[in-house]
C-alpha cells in the first residue's frame, strides 16, 4: 500500500512509540476481560462528528452566564476543524493503524471492536475537538471546571488508542492541535464587543411575547 512521504515519515519517526503506547493501553483490555470496551466506544461516541460537544458549546452559548465559555469553545472547535480535517488529515492522509493486517495494531483492533472509520489518521480528530472545546473551558473555568475538561479531553485520547482507530501519535497531534485552537479561540472570544455577551435570550422572548 503506497502513502504519502509524510505519512511514512510519522510511521518511522513515532513506531516505537506508538507500538509501546498502544500495548500498555491494550493491558487494560487484557486485565479486564473487555470490561473498559464499553465505555470507551461511549466517550468516543460523544466526539463523532462533534455534535455533542457543538452541543454543548451551544447550549452554553445561549445562556447568559456562560456565553464566554459556549463561545470560546465553538470557535476553538471550528479551528481545530479547520486545521485538522480539511487541512493535516488530507495533506498527510495517513492510514489507521487497523489497515496493515500484519500489524499488532490490527490484532489489536480485532479484539476491541472493530470500529470503521472513514477519513485519514493524523491528527485524531476526535481528540483536536475536546482539546480544541475543552482548552477554553479550562483556561476560563473554576477549578473543579478545569479537572473535568482535563478528564474528558484525556478520556477522549485514550479511548481512540484503546480502540485501535488512532495510533497514539494521531492522539498527540490532535492534543497539540486542540489546544493551539483552543487558545487562539479564548483569545478572539475576548476581543468580541461586550454587546455579544449582555443579550439576553429570555428577555427578547418576553419582549417579543408582550408585542404580540
Amino acid at each position: 500500500m503506497e502513502i504519502s512521504a509524510s505519512a511514512a515519515w510519522i510511521n518511522q519517526a513515532f513506531a516505537s512509540f506508538d507500538e509501546s503506547i498502544t500495548t500498555a493501553v491494550h493491558s487494560l483490555y487484557e486485565v479486564s476481560g473487555g470490561f473498559f470496551t464499553p465505555f470507551f466506544e461511549g466517550v468516543s461516541y460523544l466526539g463523532k462528528g462533534g455534535i455533542f460537544l457543538i452541543l454543548l458549546s451551544l447550549a452554553l452559548l445561549l445562556y447568559r452566564p456562560t456565553r464566554r465559555f459556549g463561545t470560546a469553545m465553538l470557535l476553538g472547535l471550528t479551528i481545530g476543524f479547520a486545521i485538522t480535517n480539511l487541512f493535516l488529515k488530507v495533506f498527510i492522509a495517513r492510514p489507521r493503524p487497523y489497515v496493515d493486517e500484519s500489524s499488532i495494531f490490527h490484532e489489536f483492533w480485532l479484539l476491541v471492536g472493530q470500529d470503521v472509520e472513514s477519513d485519514k489518521s493524523f491528527p485524531s480528530g476526535h481528540t483536536t475537538a475536546a482539546f480544541a472545546c475543552m482548552t477554553p473551558a479550562f483556561i476560563l473555568g473554576k477549578p473543579r471546571v478545569k479537572i473535568l475538561t482535563l478528564l474528558f479531553a484525556a478520556l477522549m485520547g485514550l479511548a481512540r488508542i484503546y480502540l485501535c482507530v488512532h495510533f497514539p501519535s494521531d492522539v498527540l497531534g490532535g492534543m497539540i492541535v486542540g489546544i493551539f485552537a483552543g487558545c487562539v479561540a479564548v483569545l478572539i472570544a475576548s476581543k468580541l464587543p461586550r454587546k455579544w455577551y449582555a443579550w439576553d435570550l429570555q428577555k427578547n422572548k418576553a419582549g417579543r411575547h408582550e408585542a404580540a
